[in-house]
């Protein structure tokens, strides 16, 4: 095998890995990868692309290789990212290896929000849900500090325990122990409308709305299993907020 084709199965790859774990659609994915491949004079190339993992193969050599889908999560920006180099590299732009070492600089150095930022934004997020869901102008401080807090809460854990579930439910169960601490000061007037807006940045919409583009583009194997993580990660904010209402609820309202 050339080190040409080595180059194009490890730059596939790359572009599949971060779009995947980046929360694109599969279709968009296999459709990335098969297009640098087209580009790269490989026109007979195969993918398939699952949540987990990511299989790329050239038919003219009969060789392939896999790839780990270890992470998943959303960030839009590093898909954009990808979608323009491809763009470049079909415009013949940039070569292949200045595509792969772009590709992996977009890997490791992309820039994020500042965690202040992101906490500032969950908080107004949650309070201005809040209140298009029927709230009331008494909660929307309140709410924004509870949204902000949770999702806060959430960002720590999951950077001090890696264990997947447990961060959403424990910022759930917090949610539901401020909501009627709130209400029992007098500080808040609803419980009802603070757990909604509060949780809004938990729900896992993009995760839902992605796993239904998938099956019904045909890939019943990754929609189901990133269907399934959302319907856990919903599960996980239900019973948080059920303990908390269940443990606290009764005694302190």
């Amino acid at each position: 095998m050339t080190a040409s084709r080595e180059l194009i199965l490890e730059t596939c790859l790359l572009a599949g890995k971060i779009m995947m774990e980046s929360g694109s659609e599969v279709y968009r994915v296999e459709d990335t990868m098969n297009r640098i491949a087209t580009n790269a004079n490989e026109p007979d190339s195969i993918s398939y692309v699952t949540a987990t993992g990511i299989f790329m193969g050239l038919r003219s050599s009969h060789y392939a290789q896999v790839e780990n889908v270890a992470e998943r999560s959303i960030d839009l920006e590093k898909v954009v990212a990808v979608n323009q180099l491809s763009r470049e590299f079909a415009e013949k732009k940039i070569d292949l290896l200045t595509l792969h070492n772009s590709l992996k600089k977009i890997d490791y150095d992309t820039p994020r929000f500042p965690v202040w930022l992101q906490v500032l934004s969950a908080g107004f997020l949650s309070c201005l849900l809040m209140y298009i869901f029927g709230g009331t102008l008494r909660d929307f401080i309140p709410t924004f500090l509870v949204g902000g807090f949770a999702y806060y809460l959430k960002y720590a854990v999951n950077k001090l325990i890696n264990l997947r579930f447990f961060d959403t439910f424990l910022a759930s169960f917090f949610i539901g122990l401020l909501a009627i601490l709130f209400v029992k000061l007098q500080l808040a007037g609803n419980v009802d409308n603070i757990i909604i807006g509060a949780v809004m940045p938990l729900v896992p919409g993009v995760a839902i709305t992605t796993s239904f583009r998938d099956i019904l583009a045909g890939h019943l194997i990754s929609g189901l299993a990133r269907g399934t993580e959302a319907v856990i990660v919903a599960a996980s904010i239900g019973v948080g907020i059920a303990s908390a209402l269940i443990f606290f609820g009764g005694t302190i309202l």
